[in-house]
């Protein structure tokens, strides 16, 4: 089976990697895709897909069976269903589950993949039991529980911008990366443009 991970990674943190690690613990997954979103529909991006996508080599490059590849679809449904990934679970945070019901085709995405949901110790319930309620195939959906990590690319990216250290949330060769590159530094966005 194959372990799918998607996003912006704009930048990768310790949270995306911690995600990725508990993906390969998992007892059905041969292996890990991460899919780097190039254009994501849902949100602005402020990094070219090339440097992201090396940011997120140099993230997961520790992991085993692991492949870090570009998407170049605006939606996970369109990708899935033209990814070809076979008997496949896609594994999202709780925060972004608890907006999975606003996703393009959610139960789409259900027909073509399990879906794993990592909650964090003391994430309220409540947050995700409508969204479990609103779908056709609940039982395509199973929890699990990973350590908390205080990681957001958003907020990452606005500490790099004022010129704040990121060693704490991102893997050391990301970090060093983005220095080298000045990535983020004085980054202006209008509010709201970019989520993590």
């Amino acid at each position: 089976m194959t372990g799918l991970l998607g996003g912006a990674f704009d930048p990768p943190h310790n949270g995306h990697v911690v995600l990725a690690r508990s993906a390969l613990a998992h007892p059905d997954v041969d292996r890990l895709v991460v899919l780097v979103v190039s254009a994501p529909g849902h949100k602005l991006v402020s990094t070219a897909v090339e440097t992201r996508l090396e940011l997120a080599r140099l993230a997961f490059a520790d992991l085993p069976r692991t492949d870090v590849v570009r998407d170049d679809h605006a939606y996970t449904v369109d990708s899935l269903r033209d990814g070809n990934f076979g008997d496949a679970i896609f594994l999202i945070g709780a925060d972004e589950f608890a907006d999975f019901l606003h996703w393009r085709d959610p139960d789409g995405v259900l027909e073509q993949v399990r879906l794993v949901v990592a909650t964090r110790p003391g994430y309220p319930r409540e947050r995700l039991e409508p969204v479990v309620g609103g779908l056709e195939r609940p039982d395509r959906v199973e929890f699990f529980e990973i350590p908390a990590v205080a990681a957001s690319s958003t907020e990452i990216r606005a500490r790099a911008a004022r010129g704040e250290p990121i060693d704490r949330f991102v893997p050391p060769r990301v970090a060093e990366r983005i220095a080298e590159l000045g990535l983020y530094d004085g980054v202006d966005r209008p509010p709201g443009a970019s989520l993590p």
